[in-house]
């Protein structure tokens, strides 16, 4: 049995029962205990990754079953990790990546969903079918990092910047929500002898925080995910970003470097750990932006996707 409440002029008006049928509440039983298992399938890596962290190497190696607490409390992995200097160095190249990155993505995806959502704009139509182009098919690999080689771009972290300064796909979701705003706007700033600079700055983009938060994130976590072209153009290890050398201990098992003074017989054990530890440092700082955003991203991304 289900209420529908009513409020008019903040007033609680009559409510409606809805009887729902036998087999319409079984269907809903079902949902949630599917929905429910498929949650718990999907969190428990998550959590065995962050309890395994926090476990005792030795004691984690003899477990066996489901791990659902720490197998012996410690923080031993974490202390390798942060005493590891290229962890440290790999975090401030990140940040210096994905702050230098967002805003710089952020400004030349704005001018571009400016310039585009305008209605008197000469070959907007043929601009725009060069563009969506691009977001299905592109000059290949080779092509991209011979350019990179020429512009001296390779074996630095520009060269992580510059290159993917526009998403496609971005730029499409922002001038179709540049697009819902209403012109009338924009022909009293001009009436006003506001410029375009003027009119995107302080009318613009002020409504349109929602988006731009989505950007944000979207624009965030693929530049803190990617590793790629980092493990492609950049030699310098003191240049590597976080992802690469996460890539490195996972994939080519290279945690020598953190295990210095522990036994032979230990050193598998304590590798797991640090594993999972360095999964934790490398994931954790990109999860806790999501809750700032997490108000604005629903309701960006409908502005960003319907146009009325």
């Amino acid at each position: 049995m289900w209420r529908n409440k009513l409020m008019v002029g903040g007033t609680e008006m009559k409510t409606m029962k809805v009887k729902r049928s036998r087999g319409e509440r079984i269907f809903t039983v079902f949902n949630y205990i599917f929905l429910s298992l498929i949650m718990l399938l999907c969190l428990y890596p998550v959590w065995y990754v962050v309890v395994a962290s926090f476990s005792d190497s030795n004691m984690l190696t003899q477990h066996t079953g489901l791990l659902l607490k720490p197998a012996g409390w410690s923080v031993e992995a974490y202390s390798k990790v942060f005493k590891n200097p290229m962890i440290i160095r790999g975090y401030l190249n990140t940040m210096f990546v994905l702050l230098v990155g967002v805003a710089l993505d952020i400004i030349m995806t704005s001018l571009g969903a400016y310039f585009l959502s305008r209605r008197r704009v000469m070959f907007k139509k043929p601009i725009m079918m060069i563009i969506m182009f691009t977001m299905f098919f592109s000059g290949g690999m080779i092509p991209f990092y011979l350019n990179l080689k020429d512009l001296q771009l390779r074996d630095s972290l520009w060269g992580l910047i510059l290159p993917f300064m526009i998403s496609t796909y971005n730029l499409v979701i922002l001038k179709t929500s540049f697009e819902s705003i209403p012109e009338s706007l924009i022909e009293a700033a001009q009436i006003d002898g506001a410029g375009h600079i003027t009119i995107l700055t302080q009318i613009v983009l002020p409504l349109s925080k929602a988006i731009l938060a989505v950007m944000v994130l979207y624009y965030g976590v693929s530049i803190w995910n990617s590793w790629f072209w980092a493990s492609a153009i950049i030699r310098t290890r003191e240049l590597y970003p976080l992802q690469v050398i996460l890539r490195e201990i996972l994939m080519q098992n290279d945690v020598t470097s953190m295990t210095t003074g522990v036994g032979t017989m230990d050193q598998e054990s304590v590798a797991m750990t640090i594993k999972y530890a360095t999964i934790i440092v490398a994931t954790v700082p990109i999860l806790c932006v999501y809750p700032f955003l997490q108000k604005h991203f629903t309701k960006g991304t409908i502005a960003g996707a319907v146009k009325e």
